[in-house]
């Protein structure tokens, strides 16, 4: 299976995916997206992305910057400052605002700064084909269970985590917590051709800019994301916790 694995354990009669648990350097974001982030920023000169302004996207990309020794800059919609985008200043990043602030204008000026440039572009949401790919190969030590309940943002842990699943036959039913935009088209783009008829998706009361406290057996989570997914998990399950912002 491999020593890259991050670890599966039992809390609160739940098995807990412990993907947050990937973190290559000291403290800061943890997840499966920054093991995307670092694969993606190898050999590059300098990191370009476009991210929310409370994802921790912008923070991942500005800390593996660091880590690398070289610069990033983060396209986000205009507005105040958010802990995120703080964290990724510290780190040395420079924040780009836009207004408007539509997703298609922050992935385009993205795009083409990246461009220009001549940077390595870490794709809004990490939609690529690494993403699924190392996801995909962390379903190796998952244990028997009834459900895999799962957050979405992008749908592309999702999309990764159902190839997993069918590599190694297990068809059990998945539930996705939707947490901000639908992800469907991407979903059709990068998932399982099935997903539709194997995903049940839901979206939590709290929208995606209403962080919720909540913790499972004592493992604090992510406000954002996986704390939105506590009240839905049921003994028995598989709760994949794909990261944590830094603190």
């Amino acid at each position: 299976m491999g020593s890259d694995l991050t670890p599966v354990e039992e809390r609160a009669g739940v098995w807990v995916k412990r993907d947050d648990l990937f973190e290559p350097f000291g403290r800061g974001v943890r997840g499966g997206k920054v093991r995307t982030c670092l694969q993606l920023s190898e050999g590059a000169i300098g990191l370009v992305t476009a991210s929310s302004r409370v994802s921790p996207q912008a923070e991942c990309v500005a800390r593996v910057a660091e880590l690398r020794g070289i610069p990033a800059r983060i396209h986000v919609p205009q507005g105040p400052e958010t802990r995120e985008l703080a964290a990724a200043v510290a780190a040395g990043a420079e924040i780009v605002m836009w207004r408007p602030g539509h997703n298609s204008v922050i992935v385009a000026r993205a795009r083409q700064d990246a461009a220009t440039r001549g940077w390595a572009l870490v794709p809004f949401g990490m939609e690529c084909a690494e993403a699924v790919a190392a996801t995909r190969r962390q379903t190796a030590n998952l244990p028997s269970c009834t459900r895999v309940v799962v957050p979405v943002g992008s749908g592309m842990s999702l999309a990764g985590i159902l190839w997993g699943l069918l590599d190694r036959e297990m068809y059990v039913p998945v539930l996705g917590i939707r947490v901000g935009a639908d992800p469907s088209r991407r979903l059709d783009r990068w998932a399982p051709p099935v997903w539709r008829a194997w995903v049940r998706m839901v979206e939590p009361a709290a929208g995606y800019h209403h962080p919720v406290e909540a913790n499972l057996g004592g493992l604090a989570l992510d406000p954002y994301y996986e704390a939105k997914c506590v009240s839905y998990l049921r003994p028995g399950d598989l709760f994949w916790v794909v990261g944590r912002r830094g603190e």
